[in-house]
């Protein structure tokens, strides 16, 4: 009978950049959810405004990139919708699939919230150019292939 393969233990410096990776998670998420609320969006809607102001997109993927329901994504891209941010087109690659839109004001506020995300913002300031172009690197490779086009 074979012996399961035990994994070793992560060292205690890996152990403290878990830890610290896991902090400056909880301090972006709760300074988006600030920005979001200043703009009367919930975090939801703000990420997929933001994902929004970057390209169409077809439900299905806006799905997938939030990591949530299409149904979900259907209720917030009504509400979105309901106070102009958002509109549906049609794709015209596939006029069957419905592709959600920033429409111009929509645009105008997502910029303005990733303007306003201060924890983003105000430590990085801090970095160096280089050091922030390190810092990328690192986070891309620990990203792997997902953000080879970020």
């Amino acid at each position: 009978m074979a012996t399961p393969h035990k994994t070793p233990l992560p060292d205690a410096l890996t152990m403290e950049v878990v830890e610290l990776i896991g902090e400056v998670v909880a301090r972006f998420y709760e300074d988006y959810e600030e920005a979001a609320a200043e703009h009367a969006l919930t975090g939801a809607q703000a990420r997929l405004l933001s994902l929004l102001s970057l390209e169409p997109l077809p439900m299905r993927k806006l799905a997938n990139k939030l990591k949530c329901e299409p149904s979900n994504v259907t209720g917030i891209v009504d509400r979105l919708e309901s106070r102009g941010l958002v509109e549906r087109r049609p794709d015209p690659a596939d006029r069957r699939v419905k592709l959600a839109a920033a429409t111009e004001e929509g645009c105008r506020v997502a910029k303005s919230l990733r303007e306003s995300l201060r924890f983003a913002r105000e430590p990085l300031a801090g970095l160096a150019e280089e050091e922030r172009v390190v810092l990328r690197g690192l986070l891309r490779r620990m990203l792997g292939a997902d953000a080879a086009g970020l």
